[in-house]
């Protein structure tokens, strides 16, 4: 390590002490991003044995300084022998940057935990949900991807009724909120509500098209196949998570006018039926799930209510009355983008590895 780095582990380091039997260090990459702020905030809660943390950002970032369990930890500039000492380190990054630096966080002896694209198809990395498929991990694995969050989330219902009823096929739309696409399209609905209510024109700069009081189809080129990369992106990375090659999945991802936490109408259907009481059990017992389904109130799952939650909410439970056969569920859920979706996730991943 040169000494310029040397000198920046230690403005930046939480401090430990060998009296601290069993700290880590930990690394968050990308951490002044939407999804590194709540890794940063979810590590702080989580029972990790977090000893040391070391934060990086961009250059203009640098040199700033925040509270992590009460001590200050100073922003600094990503370098390759950045990772040196470290036990884990967790990517909010760009893919481009999750490529060039995820090696070399194993290289220095990290776990590698990553939230972009750049490794979930990888046959060698385990695209994980600890809830669903937390035996992959394990202490000679050195690097995880976390799922797209809409796979995360819905992941998470379908998974209790398919260890009963084995999934066949998921029909699901999705009504995605701002912080899918981060801190600057959560600026940008804000800003361009203020103009609209104002009658004021607002020209997009971060979506290709206006975002207040609108919805569009999700901002991702559209394939040959007619899907959009978000929903090619869910119907691969479920098939990895559940370990179902062959499930049939059709969704339609939509961007929302809702600053946090994204919701899902999904219908599933099962080689064996699950009656909508027994459905409700499965979930209620389920663990990440809170179930929110009150017929007479007509109180269902909301972004508004999952926002900060780390629960998934799941209602609507019903039998999808178009399946003859009596072998499809239709629900509705919400979770929050930034945590289940993307930070929770991955700290999970990291305290299973503690």
């Amino acid at each position: 390590m040169t000494q310029a780095s040397q000198t920046a582990h230690r403005a930046g380091d939480l401090g430990s002490s060998s009296a601290d039997v069993g700290a880590k260090t930990v690394a968050v990459v990308g951490a002044t991003g939407a999804v590194g702020a709540e890794m940063l905030r979810c590590l702080e809660e989580s029972s990790y044995p977090t000893g040391a943390l070391r934060a990086f950002a961009s250059e203009r970032s640098a040199g700033k300084r925040f509270k992590f369990r009460g001590k200050d930890v100073e922003m600094q500039v990503l370098t390759e022998d950045a990772f040196v000492g470290c036990d884990v380190v967790l990517f909010a990054s760009e893919t481009d940057i999750s490529k060039q630096y995820v090696p070399l966080a194993v290289k220095a002896g990290a776990y590698a935990i990553d939230n972009s694209s750049a490794f979930r198809m990888d046959a060698s990395v385990p695209l994980v949900v600890p809830e669903v498929n937390g035996e992959l991990i394990r202490p000679e694995q050195k690097i995880y991807a976390n799922p797209n969050c809409v796979a995360a989330i819905m992941v998470m219902a379908l998974w209790p009724l398919h260890k009963a009823g084995k999934l066949t096929r998921v029909i699901a739309s999705t009504y995605q909120s701002a912080s899918g696409a981060g801190r600057p399209a959560m600026d940008e609905l804000e800003e361009s509500t203020r103009a609209y209510l104002k009658g004021e024109a607002y020209a997009p700069k971060v979506l290709p098209h206006p975002y207040a009081f609108n919805l569009f189809s999700h901002n991702t080129a559209i394939g040959a196949d007619g899907y959009n990369g978000e929903e090619q992106k869910v119907v691969a990375e479920l098939r990895k998570i559940m370990g179902l090659p062959e499930l049939r999945v059709g969704v339609t991802c939509v961007r929302v006018p809702v600053l946090r936490a994204h919701s899902m109408a999904i219908t599933a259907e099962f080689a064996d039926k699950i009656s909508v009481d027994a459905a409700r059990a499965l979930l209620s017992k389920a663990p990440g799930i809170k179930i929110v389904d009150d017929r007479e109130r007509n109180h269902f799952p909301m972004p508004i209510e999952s926002g900060g939650q780390n629960d998934v909410l799941v209602g609507r439970i019903r039998e999808d009355i178009s399946d003859p056969t009596g072998h499809s569920l239709a629900l509705f859920i919400s979770g929050d983008q930034l945590l289940k979706g993307a930070a929770l996730n991955a700290v999970q991943i990291a305290e299973r590895l503690a």
